[in-house]
């Protein structure tokens, strides 16, 4: 499974969107986008996404709430 995949399952999970996403990251829609389609994060993204979307990042996400990993 892609990152991307694995961010829209975290998004989906959190009711947000990629737009909804590029503003808690203080970025752009299309910025976003692009990326999601090149599947082209850093570590250090992933950690900002998982940060910004109440989870870790360890290679995978996991849900602080519930424990389940992406």
């Amino acid at each position: 499974m892609s990152m991307t995949e694995k961010i829209k399952i975290v998004l989906v999970k959190r009711k947000k969107t990629a737009a909804d996403l590029a503003s808690l990251l203080g970025c752009s829609s299309t910025n976003i986008y692009n990326k999601m389609k090149r599947d082209n994060f850093s570590e250090k993204e992933l950690i900002e996404i998982g940060n910004v979307l109440d989870c870790d990042f360890v290679g995978q996400f996991k849900m602080r709430d519930t424990g389940e990993t992406i």
